[in-house]
Formats: structure tokens, sequence, C-alpha cells
């Protein structure tokens, strides 16, 4: 059991805003690593000194996308009056900046052969279904 389900079980106001507790549980965990590994691969991309000018879009993707990822692992922590709304849209941003950013860092992957960019675009891909797992387990 990690911390994260532990301090869940603990709280005094637990919402049950979904029967698939494990679908929260796992959005939080893809949040925040893909948060992490979103900020690792912007720095990575630049470390790539004679690619930088090709990798700016990148960088910028990674950035925005690593905020938002923390920004949603923060927004689902919190139990106490969960507005539904605000994390239905939260969570289609999260989902919306990982689709875009692993796309971008598929295409360095492929096409550079940026091993950096091809994990960060796993990272994504588990994150943007987290997301969309958790929002259809909200919608029913």
């Amino acid at each position: 059991m990690t911390h994260i389900s532990q301090m869940l079980d603990s709280h005094p106001r637990s919402t049950n805003l979904t029967g698939d507790r494990q679908a929260l549980l796992d959005c939080i965990d893809a949040c925040f690593d893909c948060a992490q590994s979103c900020t690792s691969c912007a720095d990575a991309c630049l470390g790539e000194q004679e690619h930088v000018p090709h990798l700016v879009r990148c960088i910028r993707l990674n950035l925005d996308c690593a905020d938002i990822c923390e920004v949603t692992g923060r927004v689902l922590l919190r139990q106490t009056e969960t507005d539904v709304t605000v994390l239905r849209a939260q969570l289609e941003a999260c989902a919306a900046a990982c689709r875009a950013c692993g796309d971008e860092c598929q295409r360095h992957a492929e096409g550079m052969g940026m091993e950096h960019c091809r994990v960060c675009a796993e990272s994504y891909r588990r994150c943007a279904e987290a997301c969309e797992k958790l929002l259809a387990s909200l919608a029913a």
C-alpha cells in the first residue's frame, strides 16, 4: 500500500467520486511520474546542443505538460468538496497536453533517435490513458 493510498484511506472526508478507486490512484501516480519525465526530457533536449533549435517546441511542450501533470496530481489528491466539473476539465487538459507532447517526443525518438524522447513518450501515453480511464469512471 502506497502512502497516497494510506492518505486517501485516512482522510476524514474522503469523497468517492468514482467506484474505481484504483483508477484514481493510478492517475495520481501517472501524473506525478509524467511531470518528472517531462522536466527531465526538457533538460535532456537542452543537452542536445546541436539540435536545440529544432527542439524548441518539444521543450516548451515538455515544460507545459510538466506543470499541467503536477497540478492535476495535486488536484486529484484533494478530497474535500471536490467540484466534478473542474476535475473533469483538469483531467481533459492533462490528457490533451500528454497527447500533444507524446506525439512531439515520438517524432524525435523515431526521426532523431533520441532515447530520452522515446522514454518520455511512453510516460505521456501512460498518463493520458490514466486520465481518460479516470474520466470514464467519473462519467459512470
